[in-house]
């Protein structure tokens, strides 16, 4: 991840603007220092919260109040499936007024536009790009996307998203801070697809998950996972819906026969992909870090 950071610097000779990517469920969690210090600092800079879908709105205003402290002004929310979404459309609009107005250095003599995307992993950076370059180009994806954190691995050509103005985008590997300031963060990030899940493990995520449900008296996995009542016991959560679900194993015991166990790691992933879908509805891990 560093040597990505190391890339991105190099090439901000070569950028009129910076994109920062971020996911909006969290929309201060993760976000990493060195972007404002380092790459940002020098260039016009919007802040991109994506899977606005998957957030909840209401904490919008909140959220730009407490960004404003960070000298972060440009703010727009964006669902990358959706081309027609009401930030995907000002992109492109705020971009072009943002670098007009900026002193572009060493690019004042050229023509076109270039921008730098970046972000923590699996914010939808590259799923960005695409989105903008099929809404203004009508061509097929350009940059690799996946659902795993850190898959774009370097950073790339550049891919025209705009004919007039002529605008090109960099895209780039996720760059997370090394150290994550608390446990708290890390584990909303984890939580959110931004560290890989065996970094963490999947039952450490849904053991937190199923915390703030009950927290929140979200009560909805009881339905979706098939467990009798509202429990804040994770093994006894994973291993009802384990069984609802099919999903066993064989394991050796100690006799030398075997024994049929619940597949609770199996049954963790299935806890966690339904959160990041939004099956149990919008949500903001962020709420206690914004007033």
């Amino acid at each position: 991840m560093g040597k990505g950071m190391k890339q991105m610097q190099q090439r901000l000779k070569l950028v009129d603007c910076v994109i920062e990517v971020h996911d909006a469920r969290i929309p201060l969690s993760g976000r990493n220092p060195n972007f404002q210090y380092s790459v940002s600092s020098l260039k016009p800079h919007i802040l991109v919260l994506n899977k606005k879908d998957l957030s909840d709105p209401k904490y919008n205003s909140e959220i730009e109040k407490r960004l404003e402290q960070d000298k972060v002004s440009h703010v727009l929310y964006t669902n990358c499936k959706d081309q027609g979404c009401k930030g995907v459309r000002q992109l492109i609009p705020l971009a072009t007024k943002l670098i007009s107005s900026s002193q572009r250095y060493n690019r004042s003599e050229e023509k076109d536009y270039c921008m730098m995307v970046i972000g923590v992993p699996n914010v939808g950076k590259s799923s960005l790009i695409n989105t903008l370059r099929n809404r203004h180009l009508h061509k097929s994806n350009a940059a690799h996307v996946g659902a795993v954190a850190g898959i774009t691995r370097s950073v790339q050509n550049r891919i025209k998203v705009n004919e007039d103005p002529l605008i090109y985008l960099m895209d780039t590997p996720g760059v997370l801070t090394p150290n994550v300031p608390d446990v708290e963060s890390g584990m909303r990030l984890a939580l959110c697809a931004c560290l890989q899940d065996h970094l963490v493990g999947e039952q450490t995520i849904a053991d937190y998950l199923l915390y703030l449900m009950n927290k929140e008296q979200n009560f909805k996995y009881v339905e979706h996972l098939g467990v009798e009542q509202p429990s804040d016991h994770i093994t006894s959560v994973l291993a009802q819906a384990a069984f609802k679900m099919r999903k066993t194993q064989k394991v050796r015991n100690l006799e030398g026969g075997y024994v049929i166990k619940p597949d609770l790691t199996l049954a963790a992933s299935h806890f966690i992909k339904l959160f990041r879908t939004g099956v149990f509805g919008p949500t903001m891990l962020d709420k206690d870090r914004l007033f």
